[in-house]
């Protein structure tokens, strides 16, 4: 598969890949090396592993990072109430010693958490490591070592190997700075926000039947509305929201109805500082900019 055919499968599921991510993901997939996605919140990150599980009708397999995450959420753990059972049963049986331990620290007792998960699949599933910058740097080391070899270490079962090699995409809002050894483990590309022409594909794409005035209007207040001081810029599920509020609502026009501009905001601003902060006056002035 080229990289041109993957941007034509991306887009058959919905997400319109540029030639930059659609390279990075066939070089990625090529050289069974993990993808680094950096960039703002709200731009797509995430969406690109979804869409390439989809693609390749494969499973997607999330670990959510955050400060304090650690192996026995992100890799195993024992299920230690059938253990317990386990082992009461085994006593009721008059069973004792090295045999009862083996049998409840096995394979069957053992919870796979994402990272194991995703290498003991027979098919290579799409592993997303989402915000790594949310975890801590000693869990950072950790995976860093795991994408070495793609092999565990149970202390009670050994060495576990990877069946199939997954694929690995990794996302970074930018709240922390990564080691310089991660960054040189993956392949990476910068997720920015669309230009005007992509995101407008995207609204086409998403909102099927939307009136390409509108559409155009939407795009072109949103672009601007990015330049505003935000606390929270808004990204494209809230560009998608926004035109469905408005769809919604019956509105074709932003320079109409200056009460239902203001009101479908919600979709867009997130913070009371930023609602404060675009005024009806300011919306209108957006919205006569995208007109």
């Amino acid at each position: 598969m080229t990289w041109n055919d993957l941007q034509t499968a991306l887009a058959a599921e919905g997400y319109v890949a540029n030639e930059d991510m659609a390279v990075a993901l066939h070089l990625a997939l090529s050289l069974q090396r993990p993808l680094l996605l950096e960039g703002a919140a709200g731009v797509g990150k995430t969406e690109v592993a979804r869409v390439l599980a989809a693609a390749r009708n494969t499973s997607l397999i999330r670990l959510q990072c955050y400060e304090g995450l650690d192996a026995a959420q992100a890799i195993y753990e024992w299920n230690y109430q059938r253990q317990l059972l386990a082992i009461r049963a085994a006593s009721d049986a008059g069973e004792t010693g090295r045999a009862v331990e083996e049998r409840i620290f096995s394979r069957e007792y053992l919870l796979e958490r994402p990272l194991l998960k995703a290498i003991t699949q027979d098919e290579p599933p799409v592993l997303l490591i989402d915000e790594i910058d949310r975890a801590d740097e000693e869990f950072e080391a950790f995976l860093l070592e795991m994408l070495a070899d793609y092999q565990i270490t149970v202390p009670e079962l050994g060495t576990i190997t990877a069946t199939s090699i997954p694929i690995v995409i990794l996302t970074s809002n930018g709240t922390r700075d990564l080691s310089d050894a991660l960054r040189r483990r993956c392949l990476f590309t910068y997720v920015d926000y669309p230009d005007r022409d992509t995101e407008l594909e995207i609204l086409n794409t998403r909102c099927k039947g939307i009136e390409a005035r509108l559409a155009h209007q939407v795009i072109g207040f949103v672009q601007a509305l990015r330049k505003e001081e935000l606390e929270k810029v808004p990204g494209i599920a809230e560009t998608l929201d926004f035109a469905a509020a408005l769809m919604g609502l019956g509105i074709n026009d932003l320079t109409r109805d200056p009460a239902a501009l203001q009101a479908t905001l919600t979709t867009l601003l997130k913070t009371q500082a930023d609602r404060g902060q675009i005024t009806t006056e300011v919306s209108q002035r957006l919205a006569g900019k995208a007109a």
